[in-house]
């Protein structure tokens, strides 16, 4: 059930990125005639149809939870770094909850990475593809400073945990501790450092691709060259550092490793931190 319900996120994210399509404007290369930059004509698909199919997903596969998950024996589960939330899957009213709560999770991280993308390749143009479609999705955020973009997720977390704060307590999902509102927000802000450590599954997908696009030819795909710059960025501090033996570089592989173990000791400190603040 648990991969049912990630796959229906990504549903979800698709049907969600659908509705926000952006009419992105492709520079023209040289050598492009012009017949291959026209558009087809047509008139534009109402995108609306796919908030309205997104806005129907979620109560539908609540309701499929609903009637599935008891049977079954599923008590589905939202983890966030520190604390974890389990949801009744025989209460039709915690199910929706759930799904509500899995799809705004799973697209948090979604903008959670792209921000970071915007980040790392600020100094990239608008003539690679992958990063137009960064700026794109992101609108005037990408044009903050990149400080602001890195603290954003942290307030927003901070904010949507003291907004819900007491939703989940009257449902007694949460302690009813009379805990002050600095208290609340600082267990929002621990939650929004934990969210920050999801994002070794991106950074290592390309560093991973960098990788191995070093020593196999995988064609010219615009994907490789977003993949490329991305990893050279990250990899930039270490440049210093004596890594390469003949035409092997392991500074790759040593970020690789950082990055996990950076992930792997950042959670235990503060999950004892949100532990003291409960």
């Amino acid at each position: 059930m648990s991969v049912i319900d990630f796959i229906l996120n990504v549903v979800g994210l698709l049907l969600w990125l659908n509705w926000r399509a952006i009419p992105l404007a492709v520079p023209a290369r040289g050598g492009t005639s012009l017949a291959s930059t026209l558009k087809p004509a047509g008139p534009p698909r109402p995108r609306v149809w796919y908030l309205a199919a997104l806005l129907l997903l979620l109560p539908v596969r609540a309701l499929f939870y609903w009637q599935v998950g008891e049977p079954i024996h599923w008590t589905p589960r939202i983890p966030l770094g520190p604390m974890t939330f389990w949801f009744r899957s025989d209460i039709f009213g915690r199910m929706l909850l759930f799904s509500a709560l899995s799809f705004a999770v799973a697209l948090g991280i979604f903008y959670l990475c792209l921000l970071l993308l915007s980040w790392i390749n600020g100094q990239i143009s608008d003539a690679d593809p992958a990063q137009r479609l960064v700026r794109a999705h992101l609108g005037r955020l990408d044009r903050w400073p990149g400080a602001l973009k890195l603290v954003l997720p942290l307030f927003f977390i901070a904010a949507a945990w003291c907004a819900l704060n007491p939703v989940l307590v009257n449902l007694d999902m949460l302690p009813r501790n009379a805990h002050s509102f600095w208290r609340i927000a600082a267990q929002g802000a621990v939650i929004g450092l934990a969210a920050y450590l999801v994002l070794k599954y991106l950074l290592v997908a390309i560093l991973a691709m960098y990788l191995v696009n070093s020593y196999v030819y995988l064609g010219e795909l615009p994907l490789w060259e977003f993949v490329n710059a991305t990893a050279r960025a990250l990899l930039r501090p270490l440049r210093r550092l004596p890594l390469q033996a003949g035409k092997i570089d392991f500074a790759p592989v040593l970020a690789i490793v950082m990055v996990l173990a950076a992930a792997h000791f950042s959670l235990p400190p503060l999950t004892e931190l949100y532990r003291k603040l409960n």
